[in-house]
């Protein structure tokens, strides 16, 4: 459950007498996500979102975060609203964190996607991508693939070969190919990077939000389309590619944004980036969270798997359209 700080009810009625939002009716915390404290809030007028930011979140990248939401909202992307107190401050101190009350959108997170709702996805990725063409700020990809090689020597080879057998060695053969093939001249722009399906909303086929943007940073292009493959077009376990979906999200993007020649020729490397990206980053919680800590920890292997599909030439054909 992703609740570290505990937020009371006499707090968080507190918080809310410094805004125009109501009077507190309920408060609960939600277990979805694994960066921040989230809850639900409930007021006499309307609902809300409330976020502590716990220590994975630098509070130094949170005016970045919001002008970005401010950006896209105002561009007409579905993205949730900072939600400002009488004296304009979207930023405040709660329970001794940094906290926000942010914009509820309707809709829920798709366990088992349909194409059409793939598609949405898709589409809505690109949509977003236009949008940011226009957006100034920066953020550097501190889970990018500069970093990679350093998240593996922290997890350190014991560690990793004592969640699989030889996975070690896989992951740093993976790096080197990586490390020599990666793209250098693919348009780069702010991205969302996280986008799996706890972070989109739907209401039957019909997409309602793109929600958690607290790992956007400005990196490749192309790859969060990459990201949002891995994460949206396999089994849960990684276990079983789904064509469907996967063929709906590369249809979806390129019918609003588009996909030219040398984006889809990464695509290949891109995709095996997403899933070493994932695969790291689960390594080390896997190995670092305590077995009684309140957040269910992620199967690394579940990317592995993926990552194995994607390395395989004989399927690349049926994930980006190629067909040379």
């Amino acid at each position: 459950m992703a609740v570290y700080t505990q937020v009371g009810a006499e707090d968080a009625a507190a918080f809310l007498a410094r805004y125009d939002v109501g009077e507190l009716r309920a408060i609960k915390g939600i277990a979805e996500g694994i960066e921040n404290s989230n809850y639900l809030i409930e007021t006499t007028e309307k609902k809300f979102f409330l976020t502590l930011y716990e220590n994975r979140v630098d509070p130094a990248d949170l005016p970045f975060f919001h002008d970005l939401l401010d950006h896209l909202k105002a561009s007409g992307c579905l993205v949730p609203a900072f939600i400002a107190d009488r004296k304009g401050k979207w930023l405040q101190q709660l329970c001794g964190r940094p906290a926000c009350l942010i914009e509820f959108l309707t809709g829920v997170s798709v366990s088992h996607p349909t194409p059409e709702q793939a598609h949405a996805v898709g589409k809505s990725l690109g949509e977003m991508h236009i949008a940011l063409t226009g957006f100034e700020g920066q953020r550097p990809n501190d889970l990018g693939i500069s970093q990679w090689r350093s998240l593996a020597e922290k997890c350190t080879e014991q560690s990793l070969n004592s969640i699989s057998e030889g996975l070690a060695a896989r992951t740093y053969e993976e790096l080197e190919f990586l490390e020599d093939s990666w793209p250098q001249h693919l348009p780069r722009s702010v991205i969302h990077a996280d986008l799996f399906p706890d972070n989109v909303l739907m209401v039957g086929e019909t997409l309602t939000g793109l929600i958690d943007f607290y790992f956007a940073c400005t990196d490749i292009r192309a790859f969060d389309l990459a990201v949002t493959h891995a994460a949206w077009s396999f089994s849960e376990d990684g276990s079983e590619y789904l064509p469907q979906i996967g063929t709906a999200i590369i249809r979806g993007y390129d019918e609003s944004h588009g996909i030219d020649a040398d984006a889809r020729d990464a695509l290949s490397i891109l995709f095996r980036g997403a899933c070493i990206r994932f695969l790291l980053t689960r390594c080390y919680d896997w190995i670092n969270t305590p077995a009684d800590a309140m957040v269910t920890r992620k199967d690394p292997l579940a990317f592995l798997r993926r990552l194995d599909f994607y390395a395989d030439p004989a399927n690349i054909a049926q994930t980006t359209g190629q067909t040379h």
